[in-house]
């Protein structure tokens, strides 16, 4: 499948590493403007560099997904710079350092914290880019779920599984609310993947025996990669997914 996004603007959150990187890389690569977010200056300029030796625009600014006025702006410079923003990929997320504890352990600040991050986030975003797809009659949201969205989470997070879950609500109100404007929105949820600092903690402190049983629960017998994920992305951002909103995408190798 050969997509081609030259003349779209895509704003990626997250894009510091990982699956961020991936997306913001691969819009670029086929034409798009990209974009691209985080709190991690350092590395988002390395995610720039990436982009620009593929001979891609990327342009890059530190921002809180949390703060909705630093959202705004951001978008509303893209927007000026820009003939409008066709696509958006809520990406931002995680578990903030957190660990699985018991539920009576978890204070108001943990489970608040990981809820802004993963789902008030997206809203904020999607909020601040509304405006310019309807007045396009055009545009493509994505948001990055998890399989702990649709299930359970391996870190034992009450709140990165509930947020998780909530951006999926969110996903599939919001395609009902926009899709009169034709935006299209759709969510993907990743299986384990090693694709940044955290999941490769937590796997290695599986231990040997502990990673091959978790390979094992998989149909293909084997991780997946950040660029399976931004895959999924290209896809739900294309002219081949016109039709489709409101939608899951499990990218997890058969998870059994």
């Amino acid at each position: 499948m050969n997509v081609d996004f030259a003349g779209k603007t895509a704003i990626v959150t997250g894009a510091a590493h990982g699956f961020g990187r991936a997306i913001a890389r691969a819009f670029a690569e086929r034409g798009a403007s990209v974009w691209a977010c985080d709190l991690l200056g350092d590395e988002l300029a390395e995610t720039k560099q990436l982009c620009e030796d593929a001979r891609g625009r990327c342009c890059v600014k530190v921002v809180d997904v949390r703060n909705r006025d630093e959202i705004i702006a951001f978008v509303d410079e893209s927007l000026a710079a820009e003939d409008g923003v066709q696509i958006l990929v809520n990406n931002a997320g995680g578990v903030l350092g957190q660990v699985g504890r018991p539920l009576e352990e978890i204070s108001e600040t943990d489970w608040d914290s990981i809820f802004e991050v993963n789902a008030r986030g997206a809203f904020y975003f999607a909020q601040a880019v509304a405006p310019s797809m309807k007045a396009q009659q055009y545009g493509r949201i994505v948001n990055i779920s998890s399989g702990a969205g649709l299930g359970v989470s391996l870190t034992g997070i009450q709140a990165y599984t509930s947020a998780k879950a909530a951006q999926i609500g969110l996903t599939r109100q919001l395609a009902h609310e926009l899709g009169e404007w034709n935006i299209t929105v759709n969510n993907i949820a990743p299986g384990f993947v090693l694709s940044n600092p955290n999941s490769i903690r937590q796997f290695e402190s599986y231990g040997e025996e502990g990673q091959r049983a978790l390979v094992n629960r998989f149909a293909l017998k084997r991780l997946g990669s950040a660029e399976d994920i931004a895959n999924g992305v290209l896809f739900f951002a294309s002219d081949y997914a016109n039709w489709i909103t409101g939608q899951v995408l499990s990218i997890d190798g058969g998870k059994l």
